[in-house]
């Protein structure tokens, strides 16, 4: 059992700070993935925080039966869909024309870095998340297929396509 589970049993539990645990351990990640999703750093956060009172509204829901990281990152996947089908709805722009900004920039600090993630956006969505998922999360394929819906086999498809796509958009010297 990782640490994240046995914080969340010790918060069933009673032990309130167990909780906070579980939120440092996971918000830097969480955030930037629902990023990915969603364009808006503080949208992320306020989904990412919906994520966590997810974990304390329905206590039951989680039945460790998977990771708590992957567990979190399917609700974080549904949250942002969710959040994106609202905002089309309320507003009729294209979606693709918005782009996050210095959150980013603040986790990719060097030019290196910063090639590969204008690289990996121009990936499709599917092939941007299991990329984040597997290279940035360090999720395994099947951890990453649980999380996007789809099968072993298809993830690594999925990888695969990326991987090649980048080569060409970062040239020969890509190191994935």
């Amino acid at each position: 059992m990782g640490n994240g589970e046995s914080s969340y049993r010790r918060y069933l539990d009673g032990e309130k700070e167990a909780f906070g645990d579980i939120v440092k351990l996971y918000r830097a990640g969480l955030t930037f993935f629902i990023e990915g999703f969603v364009h808006d750093p503080y949208a992320a956060e306020d989904i990412a925080i919906d994520v966590f009172m997810q974990l304390i509204i329905h206590k039951r829901r989680y039945n460790f039966k998977t990771p708590l990281k992957t567990y979190l990152y399917m609700i974080a996947r549904s949250r942002s869909i969710d959040w994106l089908r609202h905002k089309k709805r309320l507003r009729e722009e294209e979606l693709s024309e918005i782009e996050g900004g210095g959150f980013e920039d603040d986790i990719l600090a060097d030019e290196q870095k910063r090639a590969v993630h204008r690289a990996i956006a121009c990936l499709s969505e599917e092939m941007r998340t299991a990329v984040h998922l597997v290279y940035f999360e360090g999720m395994s394929y099947d951890e990453a297929a649980h999380v996007m819906k789809k099968n072993r086999k298809q993830v690594d498809n999925l990888l695969y396509r990326a991987k090649k796509e980048l080569r060409g958009i970062l040239g020969s010297e890509a190191l994935l």
